[in-house]
C-alpha cells in the first residue's frame, strides 16, 4: 500500500468521522482510534479491545496547538517536554477538556501524545482533531507493530487498517504523569528517565 494514497486516507478520515474505527501506525506501536467527541464510537473501542471501562484512552495530537482542543491548564514543563520531545514516544498526562466521559475514563486528566511518523500525522491532520488511540491489540495482548500483526487480533472488529509497515521503535511510549508533583512516570518506555531528568526538578520515579 502507498503510505499516502489520499483516497485511503480519505476514507480511513470518513471513518472517523462516521464514529469508525480505524488502526493506523506510529512510530512507536500500531494505534487503534476514533473520533474523540463522539462516545458512542469510544465505546466501540473499549468493546473492541475488551478494554476496562475504568483505563482511560489516550489522544493523539497533529501539533502541540491541537492540545488545546483536548486539555486546560497546561503547566510550563508540559511546552518544555513537548517542545524537546515531540513528535516522539512521551506520553504526558495533563489536566482534560470537554472531553466526554468514556475518554477518561470518569477522571480529569488525560494522556496526550504526537506521534513521530508522517502517515499517522497525516491522518490527524486531515481529520481536523486529535484522534482518542489506544494499541491496536486486544487487551493483555502484545502490541502490534505492523498491519500482519494487527489482522488476527482486530481485522474482523475495525473498519479499516492502513497499512504502514513496521513501526519504528517497536516500544510503548513513556508515559509521564504531570498533573501531580513531582511529576511521576507511569509507565517506562520508548524515553528514558535520563532523558527525561534535566527537565523535571525531581528525577521522576517509577510508580510503585
Amino acid at each position: 500500500m502507498n503510505l499516502f494514497d489520499n483516497s485511503l486516507l480519505d476514507q480511513a478520515v470518513m471513518r472517523l468521522r462516521e464514529g469508525g474505527v480505524v488502526a493506523f501506525p506510529t512510530d512507536t506501536v500500531y494505534g487503534v482510534g476514533v473520533h474523540p467527541f463522539q462516545p458512542a464510537a469510544v465505546r466501540k473501542l473499549y468493546r473492541i479491545k475488551g478494554r476496562p471501562i475504568d483505563k482511560p484512552i489516550p489522544i493523539l495530537v497533529g501539533s502541540i496547538g491541537d492540545v488545546e482542543c483536548v486539555a486546560q491548564n497546561l503547566p510550563r514543563i508540559f511546552f518544555e517536554l513537548a517542545e524537546r520531545f515531540w513528535p516522539g514516544g512521551l506520553t504526558l498526562i495533563i489536566e482534560a477538556k470537554a472531553l466526554p466521559p468514556e475518554v477518561t475514563a470518569g477522571g480529569k486528566t488525560v494522556g496526550v501524545r504526537m506521534p513521530n511518523h508522517s502517515l499517522a500525522l497525516d491522518l490527524i491532520r486531515r481529520f481536523g482533531l486529535p484522534v482518542a488511540t489506544t494499541s491496536a491489540n486486544r487487551s493483555d495482548e502484545l502490541p502490534a507493530t505492523s498491519a500482519e500483526e494487527v489482522r488476527p487480533q482486530l481485522g474482523g472488529l475495525v473498519d479499516l487498517i492502513l497499512d504502514g509497515g513496521q513501526t519504528f521503535t517497536k516500544i510503548a511510549s513513556t508515559v509521564l504523569d504531570l498533573s501531580v508533583s513531582p511529576p511521576l512516570i507511569r509507565r517506562y518506555g520508548d524515553i528514558s528517565a535520563d532523558e527525561l531528568a534535566p527537565y523535571l526538578t525531581d528525577r521522576p520515579k517509577a510508580q510503585s
